[in-house]
């Protein structure tokens, strides 16, 4: 059997969405992996996280918090994923988790100045995407879904952007050759982000927004979340397919 990969539990869906599962099983699913293939840790909750010997990778999830605020168990994270990329783990960061390895790697991450970034959403892939095994391949424009506020706004030492948009300048980015983070959510469905815009229906309102017809504007992203299948594939040392 091949070795299972670690998802690296930072938070928990907004409250409404909850009866879908947790980020971890929407990870799971959208990646292909059977439940005998991940070992699930949330960190955010407490747990420790295991020595790296014996994963085929590790993928950080979203949360609700900020890496700016700097929590112990996020700062403890950051220490874990630090040394599992320096020894060569395949990591790959969706939202806060992008933004946690950028910021264990010695980026900068800070408020989004254009403010939040919700629904489904335009990316454009960068030049260095056409030789990378996550993105090769893709069309230099694909929807995905988002939902943020926070972005990485300095990259590490070593890291090359992938993909942007008008919104964000690193919508995903590589670090040396086996670290990902991808600002966008590959493991959301079109429910998924529904739900989120629904959830988020005062703020928006507050930011003179929509809710409704943002709501009716998401659409599928199959591209998006084709990327989670190819870091699983990657990671187990097999080649991407080129989409």
């Amino acid at each position: 059997m091949s070795p299972p990969f670690l998802i690296i539990e930072t938070g928990q869906p907004v409250a409404p969405m909850r009866r879908h599962g947790s980020f971890a099983h929407w990870i799971r699913v959208a990646a292909g992996l059977e439940r005998d293939a991940a070992v699930v840790v949330d960190v955010e909750r407490g747990d420790a996280l295991p020595a790296r010997a014996g994963f085929a990778g590790a993928i950080v999830t979203g949360s609700a918090a900020m890496v700016t605020e700097r929590l112990d168990w996020s700062e403890r994270s950051a220490g874990w994923l630090r040394e599992a990329a320096h020894a060569g783990l395949p990591l790959l960061g969706i939202c806060y988790g992008h933004q946690l390895i950028a910021h264990a790697l010695g980026g900068e991450v800070g408020d989004n100045p254009r403010g939040r970034e919700m629904g489904t959403v335009c990316i454009e892939l960068a030049d260095a995407a056409r030789e990378d095994p996550l993105f090769a391949g893709l069309p230099a424009r694909f929807p995905a879904q988002a939902t943020h506020l926070q972005s990485v706004l300095r990259l590490p030492p070593g890291a090359t952007v992938l993909a942007r948009n008008p919104h964000d300048a690193c919508h995903a980015y590589r670090w040396g050759t086996r670290a990902w983070g991808v600002q966008f959510h590959p493991e959301f469905a079109t429910g998924h982000m529904r739900g989120y815009i629904r959830a988020r229906a005062d703020a928006l309102a507050r930011e003179g927004r929509c809710s409704a017809r943002m709501a009716r504007e998401v659409a599928a992203a199959p591209h998006a979340r084709g990327v989670l299948r190819r870091f699983v594939r990657q990671a187990r040392g097999g080649r991407a397919p080129v989409s």
